[in-house]
């Protein structure tokens, strides 16, 4: 069962009145897609932020329209960098029978394991991913723990382990693990070396 959150209508437009949506803590937004015409709403802060981390970034809403319920997945987000705090959210409506289109996080397990000095390079840290909005999981989350130097995982290594299409080639690497860089010996300098004799000037009142 979806987690329901509710959202309200709100006028279209004018900076003024996203300000003061923000202002008593609600976020404005909007939403749209299957069986939706684009309809601008404000949801309150304080119970998407719950929402969000019940259901995760992926996860179908409920989203409870004066009354109507639609399924939803929140599809893109504004955030202020200073307060580090939502300010706009889209939200797309969605059939639960037909597949779309979804970014998926890309987690590491085992990071932590020693390696010999080996650097582990995360190279993707998201993918494309295709499914019915109920099968798109929250994050791949990927072993790294007997990765040596020299090692990858790959697409291709995945794949199977989920039953959704992941848009991506078998052959691209999520994470390598690259030999420890080796520094340059800066040239030693010759500490209180002998000046070079240029010459010797010869006693001319030799007899």
């Amino acid at each position: 069962m979806s987690t329901v959150l509710a959202a309200k209508d709100r006028e279209h437009g004018r900076r003024s009145l996203l300000n003061q949506i923000r202002n008593r803590g609600d976020i404005p937004g909007i939403v749209y897609g299957y069986q939706t015409t684009n309809t601008p709403i404000y949801v309150n802060g304080s119970e998407f932020i719950k929402t969000m981390r019940e259901v995760g970034r992926n996860g179908v809403i409920s989203l409870d329209l004066n009354g109507k319920k639609v399924n939803a997945i929140l599809h893109e987000y504004q955030e202020d960098p200073i307060k580090n705090e939502v300010i706009h959210a889209d939200f797309l409506a969605v059939d639960m029978k037909q597949e779309i289109e979804a970014l998926v996080r890309v987690g590491l397990l085992g990071e932590d394991v020693n390696r010999g000095g080996g650097v582990v390079q995360q190279i993707l840290y998201e993918l494309s991913v295709t499914a019915t909005p109920n099968k798109i999981p929250e994050a791949f989350e990927v072993d790294i723990t007997n990765l040596e130097i020299g090692d990858s995982i790959t697409i291709g290594d995945i794949r199977s382990n989920y039953d959704i299409t992941i848009n991506h080639d078998d052959i691209e690497a999520i994470v390598t693990v690259q030999p420890p860089r080796v520094e340059e010996e800066e040239p030693q300098t010759q500490e209180n070396a002998e000046p070079d004799v240029i010459g010797k000037e010869s006693n001319s009142n030799e007899e």
